[in-house]
């Protein structure tokens, strides 16, 4: 069993910057790759960024790209996302996930309660 929980989340104007951070714990976090997902209400859960398990190769939406950074301490079984350059749009419940490196949301077996981001414009 692997255990997520997220922080840094808030409320923020648009053009600002907020880290989210993941915690995992369990014996076997640092076997999984991470995922970071988003959702908006009334929306589908929407795949924002991955990192692999041991290695940092990384991917993003397309809607991301160049603004926010996935990274990850395996010493502290914790994965990051920073966040720059928000826009409006980007406000929504961010979920951190672990399971196989991929945008598909299946493809995670544990996620997170998620962490609230707001950007004002």
């Amino acid at each position: 069993q692997v255990q997520l929980v997220e922080s840094g989340g808030g409320l923020v104007q648009a053009g600002g910057s907020l880290r989210l951070s993941c915690a995992a714990s369990g014996r076997t976090a640092n076997n999984y790759a991470m995922g970071w997902f988003r959702q908006t209400p009334g929306k589908e859960r929407e795949f924002v960024a991955r990192i692999r398990r041991s290695v940092d190769i990384t991917y993003y939406a397309d809607s991301v790209k160049g603004r926010f950074t996935i990274s990850r301490d395996n010493a502290k079984n914790t994965v990051y996302l920073q966040m720059n350059s928000l826009k409006p749009e980007d406000t929504a419940v961010y979920y951190c996930a672990a399971g196989l490196y991929s945008s598909r949301e299946y493809d995670y077996d544990y996620w997170g309660q998620g962490t609230q981001v707001t950007v004002s414009s």
